[in-house]
């Protein structure tokens, strides 16, 4: 998620309409968290109301949106987190303060910042948990404008006292205004011990919108800035986590694992380079070409490097309009159904498919270093009964998205040391 400042505002939607995790243990060699898809009955955001086509169809209206801006075997004690499947996202739990407070929070691969509502609040949006109040809190403490913290934040200011102040806005409309502060962090580990990571800097919003309510405390980011989560566990991580998506529509959790516990490794292993572009919160890959069945579809001109963004908070995975319009045509070669329009007027290219039975072609992301078979169950999905949609859009940008749909069923491990992401087919449901 970036700032209005920033030229990128297209991912931040993506990633800030995604995920909540659920931080849980942590240790010197790694730790995990796991994920839980917003539309499961575990998550928080769970809406027993709708059905799942209505669920599908709130992802897909938060993606599209947005869509033209721009493992060791010694590990024995580690940290863990639910990830919970939540309308075509997935939300996290974390505690914050001493003592501590329970804490739910947006994952986000695209934003560096962890930001919270807290008291008093001037403006807040309708958070139907506990709202932090860090004056009562042992260990929370404003941090001054010249602390090198503050001024390592991009959208920070300096107020009439000296204190550090930040204001941040999305492209969705969501604000948070507040103090820069440091406060200790808590994870639990799987042998029941708790870890704490004193010192870590969060914005603390006190004045804020956000159209994604409930539970929902703000924002966790865990992209390449300064003071992302992942940042600032460095030490503890190495650089390194993972995760592995279920089924937006499943009841099972997902792990999100760092450091040790997050090394993806064994048979059918595809890694590609992370390319260093800016703005660097963002996870930049190149891509050569996409196949449909056993045609390849490469773009009108050469890809130039870093031309893919990995993002587990988008919903969508959208295409350059030149090759998003050559990978629709070759499935409407290949597919013999009858087309349809998307009852909820988002997705262009849907089939009627009344037995929900039929075998869609394979369809391969063609990164630099290897090739990632994409299920089917992430590239066309339902969202009517007996209808069925490509999960791509196009996009009038130069560098796609690579969103969390296709991400489906991938264990998907990032070495920000190594400068790799790794793909490994993976039944997550069953991790």
């Amino acid at each position: 998620m970036t700032t209005s400042s920033w030229s990128f505002l297209t991912f931040i939607l993506f990633s800030l309409s995604c995920f909540i995790i659920s931080l849980s243990d942590a240790a010197n060699n790694g730790f995990s968290v796991e994920l839980i898809h917003r539309d499961s009955p575990k998550s928080p955001f769970y809406q027993p109301s709708q059905n799942k086509y209505q669920r599908i169809a709130n992802a897909m209206n938060r993606s599209i949106n947005h869509v033209n801006f721009f493992n060791k075997a010694s590990l024995t004690n580690y940290p863990i987190s639910t990830v919970v499947p939540d309308k075509g996202e997935y939300l996290m739990i974390y505690s914050l303060g001493t003592p501590p407070t329970k804490l739910y929070g947006i994952l986000d691969t695209g934003s560096d910042i962890v930001w919270l509502q807290c008291h008093p609040c001037i403006q807040c949006y309708n958070q139907t948990t506990h709202i932090f109040d860090p004056s009562k809190s042992l260990s929370y403490k404003d941090l001054l404008c010249s602390s090198k913290e503050c001024k390592s934040v991009e959208f920070s200011s300096c107020s009439k006292n000296n204190s550090c102040e930040y204001s941040i806005d999305y492209v969705d409309g969501t604000i948070s205004q507040g103090n820069i502060g440091v406060e200790t962090l808590t994870l639990n580990s799987t042998s029941g011990s708790s870890f704490s990571f004193p010192n870590f800097v969060i914005g603390c919003g006190h004045k804020n919108t956000m159209p994604f309510q409930g539970r929902n405390s703000g924002v966790v980011g865990i992209g390449g800035g300064p003071i992302s989560l992942l940042t600032q566990l460095n030490s503890s991580t190495d650089g390194k986590f993972s995760y592995c998506l279920g089924p937006s529509m499943s009841n099972s959790t997902s792990k999100f694992s760092f450091g040790d516990a997050a090394v993806v490794s064994g048979p059918g292993v595809v890694s590609t380079t992370l390319v260093k572009k800016s703005p660097p919160i963002f996870y930049f890959v190149s891509l050569n070409a996409f196949s449909v069945g056993n045609k390849i579809i490469g773009f009108s001109k050469p890809p130039v490097e870093g031309n893919f963004i990995i993002d587990s908070g988008a919903t969508l995975t959208t295409l350059p309009s030149d090759i998003y319009k050559n990978v629709e045509s070759t499935i409407v070669a290949l597919v013999k159904l009858n087309r349809v329009d998307d009852p909820n007027k988002i997705l262009s290219l849907c089939y009627s498919d009344k037995s929900n039975n039929y075998v869609f072609p394979k369809i391969t992301a063609h990164f630099k270093g290897g090739d990632v078979w994409l299920d089917s169950i992430s590239t066309f999905i339902p969202v009517a009964d007996g209808v069925v949609c490509l999960a791509f859009a196009p996009s009038q940008d130069d560098i796609g998205v690579f969103g969390n749909l296709v991400q489906q069923n991938l264990l998907v491990g990032y070495d920000l040391q190594r400068n790799t992401v790794s793909f490994k087919p993976t039944d997550c449901t069953k991790l």
